[in-house]
């Protein structure tokens, strides 16, 4: 079953957030509907990188490595 690492943008609060999902689709529904107590005040948020995992595991590692270092250097190492 596919697992999803994702990267969002709030242009009004200019701020990021990082997540993971089985459903991206629904899940990023959520945060611009204000169903994230996280995300709620930055909305609306926007898409800048979606990464397909294998496994819930392998999708929680990557999330854990995005956020320890940092998501903005996470972002210039793939440029």
């Amino acid at each position: 079953m596919k697992y999803y690492v994702y990267i969002l943008l709030s242009q009004a609060k200019l701020r990021y957030y990082v997540g993971q999902t089985q459903d991206f689709e629904k899940r990023f529904i959520r945060h611009n509907a204000g169903s994230v107590p996280s995300t709620k005040s930055g909305m609306p948020w926007e898409l800048i990188k979606l990464i397909e995992l294998e496994s819930r595991s392998e999708a929680m590692m990557l999330e854990h490595k995005i956020k320890k270092r940092g998501i903005k250097r996470f972002l210039n190492d793939f440029q």
